[in-house]
C-alpha cells in the first residue's frame, strides 16, 4: 500500500517560534524517502498558528529537491484563493522539477480567517471551485488555459513549461458535505478523506461518489486516499497521553480555525451543512465534539495503530494511507520520537499491506506539446 508522510507545521500555544517549527518539520520532510514514505504531503493554510503552510508548491520543490523518489502531494491548494493560471503553472512546474513525481489535491477552502485575509467571498467558493477546476484541469492535461464562465473568464493563453505529464489518476480533492462529494464525481477527480465525520457515514459518501462516478464517467472511481493524525508510544499509557494530550488539542485547534461552532454558515452559500453541524455541536457540546473529532484519529502502540490503519483501509477501500506525526503543540523530543516509531514498527506493515492497487497514480511518458496556433 502507499503511505505518505503529512506534514502540517502547526505553530499553537506559543511553545516554538516559527523558525523552530519549520526546522523540525523539514527534517522530517527530508528523512521520508529514506524512512520508507512513498510521498510527502502538506496542507495551505494562511494568517494564523493552526498551520504555517501558505505556498505548498514551493514546500513541495525544496522536497522534490531533497529526494529522488518520493510523490509530492497538495492537502489541498484551496483554488478561491488562487489565480487558476499560477495554480496549473505551479503544478506543472513542479512535475518538471521533480520529473513526474507532483499529485494535485484541490478544495474549496472553509476558514472564514482566510476568505477575509484575501478578500474573497465564501459564497462564491463553490462555483469558483467548478470553474477553476474545470480550467485548470484542462490547463494540465492541454498546456492551455482558456475559460468562459460565470465568475471565471480566461482568454486563451498557453502555459510554459508545457506540461510535463499528465495528471490523470493522480487529481484528488477533498470533499466532506454530500454535495462536494457529488461534484467530485462529476468533475472526475479522486477523493481524499480526512478523518472529520463519523466512518459510517465515510462509507455511505464513498458509496455514493463510487456509483455517481461510473454513471456519469463509465469507469470505476479512483481509490481514495486516507488521511490520519498518529500517535503511537511502546507504552499503552503513554499513548493514550498523547491522545488525550496532543490529538486533543489538534483537534480543539481544528474547531477553532473553522468556527465549526459558527450557526452562521446556513447564511453562506456553499456551507449550509456546516451550519448543521454547528447545531449539533451545540447541541452535544463544544468538548464532546473536540473528543469525537480526535477519537477518529489513530493512537496505541505500535501493534495497535497498524491493526486500526489497516481496518480503517480496508473499510474505505482506501489506495493510500497519509501520516501525519507530528500536531497539538507536541514538543519536539516527542514529535521526533512519534516519527521514528512509526517509521520503524508502523510503516514497514502497513507498506506491506495489499490493497489490490495504488492512489491511481501513474506516469506517462514525458509529453511534449506542439506551440499553440
Amino acid at each position: 500500500m502507499h503511505v505518505g508522510l503529512g506534514l502540517c507545521f502547526q505553530n499553537l500555544d506559543g511553545k516554538m517560534t516559527d523558525g523552530d517549527v519549520y526546522k523540525l518539520e523539514l527534517g522530517f520532510a527530508a528523512r521520508a524517502e529514506d524512512a520508507g514514505f512513498d510521498s510527502v504531503w502538506t496542507p495551505e493554510h494562511h494568517f494564523s498558528d493552526y498551520q504555517l503552510t501558505p505556498n505548498v508548491p514551493q514546500f513541495l520543490a525544496w522536497v522534490a529537491g531533497q529526494t529522488k523518489r518520493v510523490k509530492l502531494g497538495t492537502m489541498v491548494t484551496v483554488l478561491p484563493w488562487h489565480d487558476p493560471v499560477r495554480v496549473a503553472e505551479n503544478f506543472i512546474l513542479l512535475d518538471h522539477l521533480s520529473e513526474g513525481r507532483a499529485i494535485v489535491g484541490l478544495g474549496r477552502g472553509l476558514g472564514r480567517v482566510e476568505f477575509n485575509g484575501f478578500r474573497a467571498k465564501m459564497g462564491e467558493s463553490r462555483r469558483r471551485f467548478v470553474e477553476y477546476t474545470e480550467a485548470i484541469l484542462a490547463g494540465l492535461e492541454t498546456g492551455v488555459m482558456e475559460y468562459d464562465g460565470e465568475l471565471y473568464k480566461q482568454p486563451r493563453v498557453k502555459i510554459r513549461p508545457a506540461p510535463y505529464a499528465s495528471f490523470r489518476g493522480r487529481t484528488f480533492a477533498s470533499a466532506i458535505s454530500p454535495s462536494s462529494i457529488d461534484l467530485m464525481a462529476r468533475l472526475g477527480i479522486g477523493l481524499m478523506v480526512i478523518a472529520q465525520k463519523p466512518w459510517n457515514k465515510v462509507v455511505e459518501d464513498l458509496t455514493s461518489y463510487r456509483q455517481r462516478y461510473l454513471e456519469i464517467n463509465g469507469v470505476e472511481a479512483p481509490k481514495p486516499i486516507l488521511a490520519v493524525f498518529v500517535a503511537t508510544h511502546e507504552d499503552p499509557k503513554e499513548a493514550q497521553r498523547m491522545r488525550e494530550t496532543y490529538l486533543q488539542r489538534y483537534a480543539r485547534s481544528t474547531v477553532e480555525h473553522y468556527e465549526f461552532g459558527n450557526v452562521g454558515f446556513a447564511e453562506i452559500e456553499g456551507y449550509e451543512y456546516y451550519a448543521g453541524l454547528a447545531k449539533n455541536i451545540a447541541k452535544h457540546g463544544l468538548e464532546t465534539f473536540n473528543g469525537f473529532l480526535a477519537d477518529l484519529q489513530v493512537w496505541g502502540t505500535p501493534n495497535e495503530v497498524v491493526a486500526k490503519l489497516k481496518a480503517y483501509v480496508d473499510l474505505l477501500q482506501a489506495g493510500g494511507l497519509l501520516i501525519l506525526p507530528c500536531y497539538g503543540a507536541m514538543p519536539k523530543e516527542v514529535a521526533r520520537a512519534n516519527y521514528d516509531l512509526i517509521a520503524r514498527k508502523v510503516l514497514p506493515a502497513l507498506t506491506a499491506h495489499d490493497v489490490g492497487g495504488d492512489l491511481g497514480v501513474t506516469y506517462a511518458p514525458s509529453i511534449q506539446y506542439a506551440a499553440a496556433e
